[in-house]
């Protein structure tokens, strides 16, 4: 693949072929037009190999008509319907481009002024906006970095799943045994799931012994309950105020979260398995996970989300690409605030924001850093979009120079600064 560039397209020549489609989860609709207005009609292709070879088909056909050496494929950012398109294109002689939909949807006004969107209408509008520059290069991630997109992919879509579960869980131990919650808070760990699982029905846990169940939740637990939680546990379930009504069908529905909650958990450790094995193929992965705070899953999603560090030429592209790039409105004597943008990649920003949570506890790496800013009076949630924008631009600079992660490098940096002045 061609070196990433995630800025604007700068300039499109005199003699390109403009392509812009309009994305469907079955058909597709395109257009062919070149920068001095000659255009085809638009025209539909379907999501299959013929489809794609028609387009394909028109493209050369288009080119060849309009006698223009270079082609550039743009299209609106609709999730995950446009992957066949861009696998199908990304090894042919083109140039492939996407469009913010929000700049589509304001286009949209401008060209008519008119809201009207039709599927003849959508593409030219698409076309219009890499005409005048306004298109966003891609990069598409390969080999074991597209294999570990699908898989954080995979694990994030999984997490949400048990988050759902869990709420779900807790709503019903309320209807069944609402004081269950006051004795064990965390209802997602493994000693509560047991007791669950055991003991579905508050009458069940009123009739054990306390030494018995004392002895069980301490073993679930190692230590962290004991013999007095059982008894208080016995006591609630003896004077429970939950439901008597309908207690069976509340049951069955625990159990049934229960054995799902089981197979997400078995789910997501293969996926971290996976993601593990991957990462020993690749061989910068070892000098990312050699930095404090940073694990796994933090590395793999990282990588899977940004595909080859060494197709960005700049911090300022990567930066884009996680939409953690800073902008400010100001207007006359106003001056306003700087943020980031937020129009990248949502799931690196997440993945970069946990992980600088990690990489700012006492002893962590940017400790020092997160506390500089705060000291300052900057707020605590902006300080650490901070550290997660510092934080990548470490971890490209560690990719990109094939170099290791110094924990003094900063207070040697401001030596040598203070030394120069």
């Amino acid at each position: 693949m061609k070196k990433a560039d995630t800025g604007k397209v700068k300039v499109v020549k005199e003699d390109a072929l403009i392509v812009a489609v309009d994305i469907g989860m079955e058909m597709n609709r395109g257009y062919c037009t070149t920068p001095d207005g000659r255009s085809t009609k638009t025209f539909k292709f379907a999501n299959t190999r013929e489809g794609l070879d028609t387009l394909w088909g028109m493209i050369i056909t288009s080119k060849n008509r309009f006698k223009c050496n270079e082609v550039i494929v743009g299209y609106e950012s609709t999730g995950p319907y446009g992957e066949p398109m861009l696998h199908y294109l990304m090894n042919k002689p083109v140039r492939i481009v996407q469009v913010n939909p929000m700049h589509t949807k304001r286009v949209k006004e401008i060209n008519d002024n008119s809201p009207l969107k039709t599927d003849e209408k959508d593409p030219r509008v698409i076309a219009d906006i890499i005409r005048w520059g306004h298109a966003l290069s891609i990069v598409i991630p390969e080999g074991d970095a597209a294999y570990l997109r699908r898989l954080n992919n995979s694990r994030e879509r999984h997490v949400r799943e048990r988050t759902a579960l869990v709420n779900q869980l807790q709503q019903l131990v309320f209807l069944l045994f609402p004081e269950f919650m006051t004795v064990i808070k965390d209802i997602k760990c493994k000693t509560p799931l047991y007791l669950l699982n055991s003991y579905p029905m508050p009458e069940a846990i009123s009739v054990l012994d306390k030494h018995a169940l004392g002895e069980e939740m301490r073993k679930r637990s190692r230590g962290k309950f004991r013999e007095h939680h059982a008894e208080m546990l016995i006591n609630l379930a003896t004077n429970t105020v939950g439901i008597r009504e309908g207690v069976s069908g509340l049951s069955m529905d625990i159990r049934h979260i229960l054995v799902q909650l089981e197979m997400l958990r078995n789910l997501i450790a293969e996926i971290e398995g996976e993601m593990e094995i991957t990462l020993g193929r690749m061989l910068y992965s070892s000098k990312l996970l050699s930095i404090k705070g940073l694990g796994v899953v933090s590395v793999a999603g990282i990588i899977g989300e940004i595909g080859d560090f060494k197709k960005f030429g700049t911090r300022s592209e990567i930066m884009k690409l996680a939409g953690l790039d800073l902008f400010e409105i100001s207007s006359g004597k106003r001056k306003g605030q700087r943020r980031i943008s937020k129009r990248g990649r949502s799931l690196l920003r997440k993945i970069l924001y946990y992980a600088a949570i990690q990489t700012i506890r006492k002893n962590g790496i940017l400790h020092d850093y997160y506390t500089r800013l705060t000291d300052r009076g900057m707020k605590r949630m902006m300080a650490l979009v901070a550290v997660s924008r510092k934080l990548l631009g470490i971890l490209y600079a560690i990719v990109r120079d094939d170099s290791e992660y110094s924990v003094n490098f900063e207070s040697m940096k401001r030596q040598m600064i203070k030394k120069a002045a």
